[in-house]
């Protein structure tokens, strides 16, 4: 059986039936949050506050009966604020955005603040024997290095040469732990001095960033089955990414069979490095 048409073909037939939701497939961890709301900060400002945990202001920590340590620092955190600016020849009166700040402190700068918006980790991950050889035999052939981190993202970094994963117990299903490890291997085999596959001028949401997503999940989802790991939830999932990454492809399904091409290469490249 050609395992690479016959994931094809169903992900096809997954795709027939309509639009299907992609759920990331791990928790999200090491965020910085609003202490008073438990929702992230922007980009910017996790950037900007450098490390997870909550965040507080001066007055709402002694609004909770606690304080701010002495000669703690304060982070900063902007966010925008539209003013009304009335335009002097047109008099026409627009919304205009400014750029505001205000001051934060991390929660263990301060006494008497408990946090609040721990979430356990779902820990519903557990190790593979067949999966953990696969990795590390291509891990140890090729010189690639894996870190796992606490946190939000997965990528492979070709500067580098370098996989990042979130770590195992933040995902919600073995097979989807290991689908997003074989996706990031699956990348890193298009590197200059493995099957040259990666574009370099590439970029979000372009053609050629599409081409290497569909082949990176459809390789992730033929290793997965080969290791005996699929679940119907994880190959759905598969499906849904595949489907975004359709979307900036005009929605053609034939790429997806070009991207399998690709895909058979790269598969047969980690399990036995030719």
């Amino acid at each position: 059986m050609d395992i690479y048409a016959e994931i094809t073909n169903r992900m096809i037939d997954e795709l027939e039936k309509g639009l299907i939701p992609w759920n990331k497939p791990w928790m999200a961890s090491g965020a910085a949050v609003s202490h008073t709301t438990g929702k992230p900060y922007s980009l910017l400002n996790q950037m900007l506050l450098g490390r997870p945990g909550e965040y507080i202001t001066f007055k709402q920590a002694q609004a909770e009966g606690g304080h701010v340590k002495k000669g703690e620092k304060s982070h900063m955190v902007v966010f925008w604020k539209f003013l009304p600016v009335k335009d002097e020849e047109t008099e026409e009166v627009k919304e205009v955005p400014f750029l505001r700040f205000f001051n934060v402190f991390h929660i263990d700068q301060c006494e008497g603040i408990a946090a609040k918006h721990v979430q356990p980790m779902p820990n519903a991950a557990t190790a593979n024997e067949t999966a953990e050889t696969i990795i590390a035999d291509y891990i140890r052939r090729e010189g690639v290095t894996l870190d796992h981190m606490e946190g939000d993202s997965a990528f492979y970094n070709p500067s580098q040469d370098r996989i990042v994963l979130p770590l195992m117990a933040q995902f919600k299903e073995t097979a989807e732990y290991y689908g997003t490890a074989f996706h990031e291997m699956v990348h890193s085999t298009g590197h200059m001095n493995r099957l040259a596959r990666l574009d370099t001028t590439a970029h979000f949401g372009g053609e050629a960033y599409s081409r290497e997503e569909l082949c990176a999940e459809i390789g992730s989802a033929a290793l997965v089955h080969h290791a005996g790991l699929e679940t119907s939830s994880s190959f759905t999932n598969s499906t849904a990414y595949v489907q975004n990454w359709l979307q900036a492809l005009k929605n053609d399904k034939r790429f997806i069979v070009s991207a399998a091409g690709k895909a058979d290469k790269a598969v047969t490249y980690i399990l036995t490095g030719a």
